[in-house]
């Protein structure tokens, strides 16, 4: 927006000079009245030629503004589309040094492209490419290129919005917010990556709407995982990989999925979510011997229940989940899990945490905040009949540290964890994470 300054009229001037000239008492009447009036005369044709040349610099300025307005236009115009596509993303990196003989490792953990592009004020696009461990070589374990999120968003309505495509599923505080300057700690907590498996994705579509007064709202159908890729290294990470992640997925079953979060006090959100849908993909999956899973649905069910206070310096979380898996006996047989065997797909799992963080010091863009977080999870919680439980996959975990962000968007990250059970994963780990 450009302000366009008005040039005061000189006859007005001139006006108002002889107003004064006229109605004021003059404190000089003694003196020669001729004199003074041709020194105010002399003064008036300066001012006017004054203001002359100002007029004149003022409409050669607007000139010009109004050329490079047309010039900026006419880029606009040869670019079309270009002004609505937008980048964005985040990345981390961390080094884990570990307490007992696992291995130190420094890691290029995750490089994320973001990619948008608004098609109209209705309509926008947005998507995620992850680059993991800073090389492709081997699959998942020695890094991989995957399609994070690529999905549509339309707006029916002010505060109801119809989304289409491959998207996360919104249970729990991370899994769909979760660039590292958002959470503390070098790793996601244990909560939202074994109990919800972090960035869960499915393809399906999903309407979510707001009021006015803080009510937001989510319902909408997915994909499902697929129970023949249970394997006998899975029940520590519950049923994390029989995820899909939209790699040709079969799509037999279907999942629903519903929840909401209130945000109507300023700092506060809460809310819960669920997800359910049946997984063994009428013995058509991509896993192990899935015929074995021909004639029964190995039902999935998760939910959440999660708060979250961010005001007057703290930053305090709370979530609690918890999952059941049926059909566990074919999923074993699918996998090739004997009885008596502690590698059983659990029947049950739960987990919950508290977190704590302050800001404590903030100069300029430097902001330090020490944060405390407490864990509790099991992933195997109950299984078949004539299977057993692995007692190392429930434990309990303290993580402490402190964010010192350099910026909003770049944070600098040292923590320590503190494992109950499992004292080999004890670590101190340091990174720096960044978002844009």
């Amino acid at each position: 927006m450009f302000t366009i300054f008005r040039v005061p009229k000189v006859a007005n001037l001139c006006v108002a000079a002889a107003v004064v000239l006229v109605t004021a008492q003059p404190s000089w009447a003694d003196d020669d009245v001729n004199q003074r009036i041709d020194t105010l005369e002399k003064e008036l044709l300066e001012l006017k030629a004054l203001l002359k040349d100002q007029a004149a610099a003022q409409v050669e300025t607007l000139e010009a503004i109004d050329s490079q307005a047309q010039l900026v236009k006419s880029i606009e115009q040869k670019t079309s589309g270009t002004k609505d596509t937008y980048i964005g993303g985040y990345g981390e990196l961390n080094w884990a040094n570990f307490d007992g003989d696992k291995k130190d490792e420094f890691d290029v953990q995750r490089f994320i492209v973001f990619l948008g592009h608004s098609f109209s004020d209705k309509t926008r696009m947005f998507s995620e490419i992850e680059f993991e461990h800073a090389q492709v070589k081997g699959g998942e374990d020695g890094g991989e290129v995957a399609m994070e999120q690529a999905y549509i968003e339309h707006t029916i309505k002010p505060g109801l919005n119809l989304k289409a495509g491959l998207q996360i599923v919104p249970l729990g505080l991370i899994n769909e917010y979760h660039e590292p300057p958002v959470f503390y700690g070098m790793e996601r907590n244990n909560i939202e990556t074994k109990i919800i498996p972090s960035t869960w994705r499915e393809i399906g579509f999903q309407l979510d709407g707001k009021t006015m007064n803080g009510f937001n709202y989510f319902v909408g159908t997915t994909t499902t995982p697929d129970a023949s890729k249970f394997t006998n290294s899975s029940a520590s990470t519950g049923f994390k990989k029989m995820r899909v992640s939209g790699k040709q997925v079969t799509a037999n079953d279907m999942g629903y999925f519903a929840g909401f979060n209130y945000t109507g006090v300023p700092g506060m959100k809460w809310g819960g979510s669920v997800w359910t849908g049946n997984t063994a993909q009428n013995g058509q999956g991509k896993g192990a011997n899935p015929e074995l899973l021909a004639n029964v649905d190995a039902p999935l069910t998760i939910w959440d229940l999660h708060a979250q206070y961010d005001a007057n310096d703290w930053k305090l979380s709370a979530l609690y989940a918890a999952g059941t898996l049926g059909d566990t006996e074919a999923i074993n047989a699918s996998a090739g899990i004997t009885a008596g065997s502690d590698d059983a797909a659990p029947e049950e799992f739960s987990g919950w945490y508290v977190e704590a963080g302050y800001k404590a010091f903030m100069w300029g863009d430097y902001n330090i905040q020490p944060f405390a977080r407490y864990a509790d999870f099991n992933t195997q919680e109950k299984v078949a009949t004539g299977f057993t439980t692995d007692p190392n996959n429930a434990d309990t975990v303290m993580t402490y540290g402190v964010s010192f962000f350099l910026d909003p968007d770049v944070v600098l990250k040292l923590d320590v964890q503190d494992f109950d059970r499992n004292g080999e994963n004890d670590s101190t780990n340091i990174g720096i994470g960044w978002m844009y």
